[in-house]
């Protein structure tokens, strides 16, 4: 029996559901998490360069290199374990440690990052955050310290996965350049479980970051859409204008029509993906199943009130850009036609006066043609009297009368000749 074939894609597309396993930590530790993006077209950079940098930083450790084209890695650097992941548009590093430090988010843990290695990145960082993962202590003084390491109005602070940890974070870029997190798992909460809650932290501030990458786009456009809106008005009521020249109005609402053109491809992609990243974070949220801690807002609240105006605003930009297009479009099309309609008109009018001139050279034509036909019938008249004076005067017939005789024959003669010969050549009646 022949063997049953494989799709040649079977295992690697199996693997890939296990490829990027949650990382598992314990409290009291800490991480820290850095978010790499390439300034132009990040989709589609050479990822050479960061498995390059990625090496680089794995040999300072002596750690073990990641498979050729591999995009997720994880090794031990030193006492800390790190986890390399690439995606769409960055890169991110993020280091597990054990114990809590010196000082809370001390900015000396991101020295697990020389500083030469960073600077040689081959990009820019989007976000970097320093988490701090304790066993929570009583309220007083859970609070008290929340109150010291976070901006108190900016602060969310939640239950989480049914009361297994509470997370806290503000959001704001703290003096060192850092965003800061804390985690605080219940005692008898797996390491896993402290992973898991991790990873969501950090990709809710990972997709936060790129997503917000899509409004600062929308702001950059509002001005540039305000004055092609401002243009484009001006242009639409030149249309009902009858006395302005129409094709000059086309002509500047095509290139209106160009330019949101030219916008709606250079921000097509950072508008989906903004879309894309935003459901990600809000997808993250809804999973770490938040309550309620001592009156406080949830993240879930945080990202209603600061976050999801923002999106709107991307929204609204997006719609705004697509249906200035479609009016610029629609407008050069209603501009086109009342071109045509005119044109047409012009081309009746000329047809009309082409035909009153071939009229009037048809009769001019016929009026040549009956004098044609006199002065050849003069002349043949001339001829034949030659022919028939002999025989005239044998017959006593005067000159006169002779010419008199050959006249009106002759005359008949040539209109008859010209009228076949016009006939032949197929010339109009």
């Amino acid at each position: 029996m022949p063997e049953f074939a494989d799709h040649p894609l079977r295992y690697q597309l199996s693997n890939e559901l296990h490829a990027r396993p949650f990382p598992t930590a314990h409290a009291p530790g800490r991480a820290v998490y850095l978010v790499v993006r390439k300034e132009n077209q990040p989709a589609s950079r050479d990822k050479s360069e960061d498995l390059a940098h990625l090496i680089d930083l794995l040999d300072r450790y002596g750690a073990p290199h990641p498979q050729p084209g591999a995009t997720h890695h994880s090794a031990q650097i030193g006492k800390h374990n790190l986890k390399w992941e690439s995606h769409t548009e960055v890169v991110t590093y993020s280091v597990f440690m054990d114990g809590l430090g010196e000082r809370p988010f001390d900015p000396a843990d991101f020295d697990v990052f020389p500083r030469d290695w960073l600077a040689h990145a081959p990009g820019q960082r989007v976000t970097s955050a320093m988490i701090r993962v304790e066993t929570p202590p009583e309220h007083t003084l859970l609070d008290a310290a929340l109150q010291e390491w976070f901006v108190p109005e900016s602060l969310a602070v939640s239950h989480v996965l049914e009361g297994a940890a509470i997370v806290a974070g503000d959001f704001r870029i703290d003096p060192a350049g850092h965003v800061r997190f804390a985690v605080f798992p219940v005692e008898g909460t797996g390491a896993s479980r402290v992973g898991r809650i991790l990873q969501r932290v950090c990709e809710i501030e990972l997709y936060k970051s790129l997503s917000m990458l899509g409004f600062a786009r929308s702001r950059e456009l509002g001005p540039v859409l305000g004055g092609l809106d401002d243009k484009l008005s001006d242009l639409m009521s030149r249309m009902t204008d009858e006395a302005a020249p129409a094709e000059e109005t086309l002509q500047a609402l095509l290139s209106i029509s160009a330019e949101l053109e030219a916008q709606s491809a250079t921000s097509s992609f950072r508008f989906g993906a903004t879309g894309a990243y935003e459901a990600i974070v809000l997808q993250r949220i809804e999973m770490l199943r938040e309550s309620h801690y001592n009156g406080r807002q949830s993240w879930h609240e945080f990202m209603v009130r600061r976050y999801d105006p923002a999106m709107r605003t991307v929204k609204s930009t997006e719609r705004r850009l697509a249906t200035m297009a479609e009016r610029a479009m629609r407008a050069s099309e209603l501009l086109r036609t009342r071109i045509e309609v005119q044109r047409s008109a012009q081309s009746q009018s000329q047809l009309e006066a082409m035909n009153k001139r071939a009229e009037l050279q048809l009769r001019l034509q016929e009026t040549v043609e009956g004098l044609s036909v006199v002065a050849i019938s003069y002349y043949a008249v001339s001829l034949a009297g030659y022919l028939a004076y002999p025989f005239g005067k044998s017959l006593g017939i005067s000159k006169e009368w002779v010419l008199a005789g050959l006249t009106l024959p002759v005359v008949l003669l040539v209109a008859w000749a010209l009228h076949r010969m016009k006939k032949r050549l197929g010339a109009p009646h």
